[in-house]
Parts: C-alpha cells; sequence; structure tokens
C-alpha cells in the first residue's frame, strides 16, 4: 500500500486515536515551519497535540537523519528526568506502519509560538535563556561519543577525536553521493581533518548538543518566556563547541547567551581552527539537502562555495 507525501487528515485522525483515546479532534491543522517530518497540530476541546511523522523517502536524507524520530523517545525522557528544559512529553512512537507506512511520534503541544513567528520578543532575554538551558543540556555525559540513539547513523567511539573523523567522513560521502564533490575535492575535504585530527583531543568527555537550535525551534510566550524547545532528533554526544558554531550560523551565539551558559567561550588559535571545522560541518550538510531534499541546484553551490572559500581563507598558507 502507498501513501501520498503528506499523510490526510484520516490518517492523521486514526494516528492520533490508535494512542488516545481521551478526546476526540476537532481540528487538524499542518505545521508549516518543518523542515523535514510532516508534522500537525491537533486540538481537542480543552487539549492540544502535535503529530510527528517521518519522511517518506529518506534516500534524500544525510547519514545522520536517517530515522533519526528513533533517538527522540530516549532523550525526551533523559532531559525530563536531569534537567528543566521545557520539551514535550511524547505520549507514543509508533513504528508499526499499520496506518501510514513511516514512522510517527505523538507528543502534547507546548504553549508559545517559534521565535521566527514571535513579535515584540526580546531576543537579549530569549538567547539568555537559551544559554542556562544548554548549560543544562551540556552537563549530561555519555561513555562514548558520536551519534549513539537508536536510529544507529554509526558505530560510538571512544574518542572524540574518532567520532568526528567518522562523521566528517560520512558527511564528505553525502556531498559525493548528491554529485557535488568530485573525486579530487572528496580526497581534499576528507584528508584536511586527518591532517588536523589532534584538534579534537582536548574533548575527554562526551556532552549531549542538541545541534539544530535555530528560532523555529525555540518556542517564547508574549512576555519572552521561553517556553519550549523542540526537534532533538539530530541530537549527539561530543564536544560543546560543535554546538557553538550550529549557534553561531543561527545567530544564538550572542553575548546574552554566553551570559546565561555561565562559561566563557574557549579562545585561541586551536578554538579558531576548530571552530571553522565544525562550521564547515554544519555548512556541508546543506549541500546534499539542497540537492536531494529541495531539488535547489543554485543554493547547493552557493554553499559548496562557502564551504571552499572557508577552507580557502582557513587552510590554504
Amino acid at each position: 500500500m502507498t501513501y501520498a507525501r503528506h499523510p490526510g487528515d484520516a490518517e492523521v485522525r486514526a494516528c492520533f486515536e490508535k494512542h488516545y483515546t481521551g478526546c476526540t479532534p476537532v481540528c487538524i491543522e499542518p505545521i508549516t515551519t518543518g523542515l523535514y517530518n510532516a508534522s500537525y497540530f491537533i486540538s481537542c476541546s480543552n487539549e492540544e497535540f502535535v503529530l510527528r511523522v517521518a519522511p517518506l523517502d529518506e534516500a534524500a536524507a544525510t547519514f545522520y537523519e536517517r530515522h533519526m524520530m528513533h533517538q527522540e523517545p530516549a532523550l525526551h525522557s533523559l532531559l525530563h528526568e536531569k534537567t528543566t528544559v521545557p520539551l514535550p512529553r511524547i505520549l507514543a512512537f509508533d513504528t508499526d506502519h499499520d496506518i501510514v507506512d513511516r514512522d510517527f511520534l505523538l507528543m502534547e503541544r507546548l504553549p508559545g509560538a517559534p521565535l521566527s513567528d514571535a513579535v515584540g520578543v526580546n531576543n537579549g532575554c530569549v538567547f539568555r535563556q537559551i544559554g542556562k538551558h544548554l548549560a543544562q543540556v551540556h552537563a549530561l555525559t555519555a561513555p562514548t561519543f558520536g551519534y549513539r540513539g537508536d536510529h544507529k547513523p554509526m558505530t560510538p567511539q571512544n574518542t572524540w577525536t574518532d567520532a568526528f573523523c567518522i562523521m566528517w567522513r560520512r558527511l564528505v560521502e553525502d556531498v559525493s553521493r548528491s554529485g557535488m564533490y568530485n573525486a579530487r575535492e572528496a580526497k581534499m575535504v576528507s584528508e584536511l581533518v586527518e591532517e588536523h585530527s589532534s584538534l579534537f583531543s582536548h574533548c575527554r568527555t562526551a556532552s549531549l548538543l542538541h545541534m539544530d537550535i535555530w528560532s523555529q525551534n525555540i518556542l517564547v510566550d508574549s512576555a519572552s518566556k521561553v517556553t519550549g524547545i523542540i526537534d532533538w532528533d539530530r541530537a549527539l554526544w561530543g564536544d560543546p563547541e560543535i554546538e557553538f558554531a550550529v549557534l553561531d550560523y543561527c545567530g544564538i551565539s550572542e553575548p546574552p547567551f554566553w551570559e546565561g551558559y555561565g562559561q566563557p567561550r574557549p579562545e585561541g588559535p586551536q578554538a579558531r581552527l576548530r571552530n571553522a571545522f565544525y562550521l564547515l560541518y554544519e555548512l556541508q550538510k546543506y549541500i546534499p539537502i539542497n540537492i536531494l531534499r529541495k531539488h535547489n541546484p543554485s543554493a547547493a553551490h552557493a554553499c559548496k562555495y562557502q564551504v571552499m572559500d572557508l577552507i580557502r581563507r582557513t587552510f590554504t598558507p
């Protein structure tokens, strides 16, 4: 049996009613901000929920995105138990494929709106809270490094150096698969991390990292209070400095963030080089995403230019 790329109201209702019988949906509304999953607001008379449905075809995913929804239930449980970070409670994770032919999550809907849609919000106040929340997240540790979730995109490693080198090579393979790196370029980019692998030996503890903190994944209310941090499916365990590079890219790492985080940002020549590698890791993912998922070669070429320009400026004597 096949289904449309996005499930219709009948399928969404059936998914909801399979796991929750406490109320009857009166409104089903697609969430337009989602860029990977198909997500829906489900409203009952006095309760609200979110249903997130995984993509039908994950061939267009990067190596760590395939089945990444599988790691969210355990992460949400851990964060609810160990932190005060606001995130939704997951009510059901379904892999049966009996209603729709893909996995889905049912969770509570948190109050607030995405920061990207909010009006009159004090960004400094929001970023300060994000800093406090991420400090709690980064304090959670694991015995091994990398993408450790139940989606199993890689074998967890005993060192961050080994984990990051594997992650880097796998991402280069994704770019090559999209046709955007030729053999010479792939070899050059792959060897770059090997030549500088000693940079990453500083990290001895695997911290939990969200890796997708941007304005659409931060929920806020009218008083600039952070009411939710969502979409934990790209999380990994490793060096907090790679999270900082994502925050740089997304415009979050402003001074108020560091006030909330409570620790200074690492500085010095090695930290700057690591930041370049971590920013390159963030930038490279958009090359296959734009080619394979968004079918936007112009955007992919623009991302590739950014990558090659950063490599030239950082590593050319």
